[in-house]
């Protein structure tokens, strides 16, 4: 499929939206941003999707984070759907905008198709993508779900604090890391940079090959 991939900056797309005309660029402008699609509106896995964002909502904000949705559907479609979701949320506000893109050229753009995915009339639908796009425009990390499965949103949150973890202590973050836990010195940090960058102390793991590689060191 073409388009973007990581790495890449997001292209500077205009579209309309639940919250008037959006151009990418100026919405993300300097913050963190969780872009997502969906197949359809009034289907029920996008909406049981779009219950647990506005149930995390908070969560995102705390960590600088917007966010945008993008369903193939129109924006007066999104608004009516908008009323199931929070039927089904019972306490949970859609408060942010969804975006309308009713022939596919944002979602293409975007590698949000699903080239096995149509619709009854035959053209492609959006799969569950979901980009968390940095303060520099640039996709940081992308989630690729096919329709059938609903993605997991404390995935999402794990994912975008090790991200900013990362940005802001060039470290990186080992297998099942959650917020807390300690982090991995990056290889190109020699041990003489990272005594200076770490001053409470960092563990080099022992290991058969007898390189110290592998150091563990606790950030704030």
């Amino acid at each position: 499929m073409p388009g973007v991939s990581l790495g890449d900056v997001i292209p500077n797309l205009e579209a309309d939206s639940t919250h008037g005309r959006i151009r990418l660029h100026d919405f993300i402008d300097n913050s963190w941003t969780i872009m997502f699609s969906h197949p359809a509106d009034f289907t029920p896995v996008c909406t049981t999707e779009l219950g647990n964002i506005a149930r995390y909502a908070p969560e995102f904000e705390k960590r600088g984070a917007k966010l945008l949705g993008v369903s193939n559907n129109s924006v007066e479609d999104h608004k009516k759907w908008i009323k199931d979701i929070e039927a089904f949320t019972g306490d949970a506000r859609v408060n942010f905008p969804m975006i309308a893109d009713p022939d596919r050229k944002l979602t293409s753009q975007l590698n949000m198709l699903d080239p096995d995915d149509k619709d009854s009339s035959g053209r492609l639908l959006p799969s569950r993508v979901l980009h968390i796009i940095g303060p520099d425009k640039r996709i940081k990390l992308s989630f690729l779900y096919p329709s059938s499965t609903g993605r997991n949103f404390d995935e999402v949150i794990r994912a975008l604090d090790a991200l900013q973890l990362a940005a802001k202590y060039n470290v990186a973050t080992p297998a099942n890391w959650k917020k807390g836990d300690p982090v991995v010195i990056n290889p190109s940090i020699s041990n003489e940079e990272a005594k200076e960058k770490f001053p409470q102390g960092f563990k080099c793991v022992k290991l058969p090959s007898g390189k110290d590689y592998l150091r563990m060191a606790q950030v704030p």
